[in-house]
């Protein structure tokens, strides 16, 4: 990706270096856990560590000596600038299709653990999006993770994860994660696994759609490579390929995420079409 021509987002708040800190500690098993069932978290991902917690005596609060001066890295201008142009885009396809602006969401840098407006966020949960306070949270070490043990590398697909959390936050802004939660508290466990995995897939297509319409905007953004990036990224971590990682078999009915060759599938269907209306995963008879 070509991004030094592009601005930085204001959004974006630094709270690495310390803040919060988990006293007692927290199990490896609840973190295999927390990594199969919900790597790429959407709604509310702090259920399985929190409840560890609660269990250990819950989070202790430090105040951070260097939170005052938050760390000017090349990895949060990556994050500024990836953020910044989700926000231009998405600005332009909610004035064109919707006929309204666009809120654009905040971004949190933290290190380890974070309070949200969701519960404690922690590193090992992955990045993720609390609709409660309309934020993105992400600790940068994930993208070590994604290229040394996931094999998914490149700017393309760390973009990739940024965007998906941001359509997490469209699907918030479009009503469509308060109509999730209102049919999810009906069903079953394994009926609302389902219908999870119908939600994060069409986050993946809205991050394919902005990438689609990003390289409509500016042809210099998106280099050769760069979307086989995303899908890589994308098939590294499926519901199928973590849990076979994590636990050495899958479980189709604990799926939230969709298989890697959904997650693929979806993400190629908003880049090739950028067109929101062709993500419409839970009207779609076959994922």
């Amino acid at each position: 990706m070509r991004l030094d021509d592009e601005a930085e987002s204001q959004n974006v708040e630094d709270r690495r270096g310390g803040g919060v800190r988990v006293g007692g500690g927290i199990g490896i098993g609840t973190i295999l856990v927390a990594l199969a069932a919900s790597y790429f978290l959407g709604i509310n991902p702090m259920t399985i560590i929190n409840g560890a917690q609660v269990l250990q005596g819950g989070p202790q609060q430090h105040p951070s000596p260097s939170s005052a001066h938050p760390v000017d890295d090349q990895g949060s201008h990556f994050v500024r600038r990836v953020l910044g142009n989700t926000e231009r885009t998405w600005q332009y396809i909610f004035s064109t299709r919707f006929h309204q602006d666009y809120p654009a969401p905040k971004l949190v840098l933290f290190t380890d653990a974070t309070p949200t407006a969701c519960g404690t966020g922690q590193s090992a949960m992955g990045p993720f999006y609390c609709p409660g306070d309309r934020t993105v949270y992400i600790d940068l070490s994930f993208y070590r993770e994604l290229r040394d043990r996931f094999g998914a590398s490149g700017d393309f697909a760390q973009a990739y994860v940024i965007a998906h959390e941001v359509g997490h936050h469209v699907q918030n802004v479009l009503g469509i994660s308060e109509k999730y939660e209102a049919a999810r508290a009906r069903l079953s466990e394994a009926r609302g696994n389902a219908l999870s995995v119908r939600l994060e897939l069409q986050a993946d297509c809205f991050a394919g759609v902005w990438a689609a319409v990003a390289q409509q905007q500016n042809a210099r953004l998106i280099e050769p490579g760069d979307f086989e990036q995303g899908l890589q990224a994308a098939g590294a971590i499926g519901d199928d390929r973590l849990q076979r990682q994590s636990q050495g078999r899958v479980v189709p009915e604990a799926f939230t995420h969709g298989t890697s060759e959904q997650r693929q599938r979806w993400l190629n269907r908003g880049m090739a079409s950028g067109d929101i209306r062709q993500c419409d995963t839970f009207s779609a008879q076959s994922l």
